[in-house]
């Protein structure tokens, strides 16, 4: 019988950790499906997404300031040749930069070797323009292969793309401090006027489900990895919605808010280092069988 985990062991005096992360697409995924012969060349998208660069990140910025916190965050090499200065401006102000691409390439549309030269390429120009070479990766859209845990192990740098706890573990050796689909802004806001797209959720919606979790993992000794983009959250009805949010956590006694980077450190050398393993394996593929029978083979 599979025996559950036992409880996370955060540092002394601390219940619960919180993380504050900002994925900063920017124009990175729209350029990414330029790609595409045929692709609409309009502005509407692209200037929406232009509104990250010139207030967005900034604002957000600002704002965890104000309380205090430390942020992380993940720049898809594109960005950060876009605009050079935009690494050395996010870590001069205390917080930490981490990989997330180059131009947000959905791993489902790309081979091996085209994340491994992507990866490479995004490690040596974040190591030009900061001195010092990233710690950290974030895949675009929270999607990872068994070949790009092995790559992003070995060149010696912990993980934030998936969602097998709600604390920090290892998958085949990569420290993998998670996230959460229900805690990013995008699934929730996110709206360009394009065929499927649903009513964005209203910040009074949002806030209350992100406060329950908050209490729920509190109350769990778990972490609450949020999530936000910067043409997204840094919408001034969103930044009100997460300054009450901030307020919540930051007065919540026994809460450690910290970055990506911190909490990935602290598991590789607290108690907690090889208890949370997990395999990167895929199953193969179930043939069609009578149920009841188990597995094929």
């Amino acid at each position: 019988m599979v025996q559950p985990w036992p409880r996370y062991q955060w540092p002394d005096g601390k219940q619960a950790a919180f993380c504050f992360t900002v994925d900063v697409d920017a124009t990175a995924p729209y350029l990414w499906v330029q790609r595409a012969p045929g692709a609409a060349r309009t502005l509407g998208q692209l200037e929406q997404r232009h509104f990250g660069q010139r207030l967005g990140v900034w604002r957000i910025m600002e704002l965890i300031e104000r309380f205090g916190i430390k942020g992380s965050f993940f720049v898809p090499g594109a960005i950060a040749e876009e605009h050079p200065n935009l690494l050395p401006a996010i870590l001069e102000r205390g917080h930490e930069v981490g990989l997330h691409g180059w131009f947000h390439e959905l791993v489902a549309e790309s081979s091996d070797a085209e994340f491994t030269a992507a990866l490479e390429a995004s490690v040596e120009l974040f190591r030009r323009q900061t001195g010092a070479a990233p710690k950290g990766f974030r895949s675009p859209a929270w999607e990872m292969t068994p070949h790009m845990v092995r790559e992003v192990r070995r060149l010696g740098l912990w993980d934030s793309s998936l969602m097998g706890a709600d604390h920090p573990y290892e998958i085949e050796g990569l420290v993998e401090v998670p996230v959460q689909w229900a805690i990013d802004d995008a699934i929730l806001y996110k709206y360009s006027g394009l065929p499927g797209d649903r009513t964005p959720a209203t910040p009074g919606v949002v806030l209350e489900s992100w406060r329950e979790e908050w209490e729920g993992q509190h109350q769990y000794g778990g972490m609450l990895m949020l999530t936000v983009h910067d043409w997204i959250s840094g919408r001034v009805q969103r930044l009100r919605m997460l300054e009450k949010l901030l307020a919540q956590v930051t007065g919540t006694p026994g809460a450690w808010t910290a970055t990506v980077g911190e909490v990935a450190a602290w598991h590789a050398s607290s108690p907690n280092a090889g208890r949370f393993l997990a395999e990167a394996t895929i199953p193969d593929p179930v043939e069609p069988r009578r149920f009841g029978q188990g597995r094929a083979g």
